[in-house]
């Protein structure tokens, strides 16, 4: 991980075409970047938020107006697509995919001003891919190389290699 900001450095080869060094951090100037925990190759996008305690992994792709909350762990090869908000006690694990405008939360209960001693943790397995506009409940885990369809309602732990969808979600089938 790199301790500071580190601008993306053009390349041009010889025949005039640009390349980008993958060992470099891109933070978008339109995004606030606070952590200083980020992976060489990293691309963060315009009018997105990572907060200083935010870690995130080498070559992940945050797009724009994405959020990451302090208390976040991204691993390596993520990409995280547009309107994605990633709340504290959320493990995310290499090779990834979360879709525009997934869900997270995590909290069971929440009520304005009244905030639980503990937040509940969701881990989501290397490997796993979650659909455009799915929600992911609370303290859940999405297993390893999963697949959670499109608009799903993610109620219960996913086991790995398995193909999630519906309201709310249930096995349809198993990944060989």
């Amino acid at each position: 991980m790199a301790t500071s900001k580190q601008v993306l450095q053009s390349k041009e080869d010889a025949a005039g075409r640009t390349s980008q060094e993958s060992n470099a951090i891109f933070v978008h100037p339109l995004a606030d970047c606070q952590s200083t925990r980020i992976g060489a190759g990293t691309k963060i996008w315009q009018f997105s938020v990572v907060l200083p305690g935010a870690a995130i992994g080498s070559n992940c792709n945050v797009n724009s107006h994405c959020f990451v909350e302090n208390d976040v762990v991204i691993g390596d090869n993520v990409t995280v697509k547009c309107g994605v908000y990633l709340w504290d006690g959320l493990r995310i694990e290499d090779d990834v995919f979360i879709g525009p405008n997934a869900s997270f939360t995590n909290d069971r209960l929440p009520r304005s001003k009244q905030y639980p001693e503990k937040l509940l943790q969701t881990v989501i397995r290397r490997g796993a891919s979650i659909g455009a506009g799915a929600v992911i409940a609370p303290g859940l885990t999405i297993g390893e190389l999963a697949v959670i369809g499109a608009g799903a309602v993610v109620t219960k732990n996913v086991p790995a290699k398995a193909v999630v969808y519906g309201v709310a979600s249930r096995v349809r089938r198993r990944i060989e």
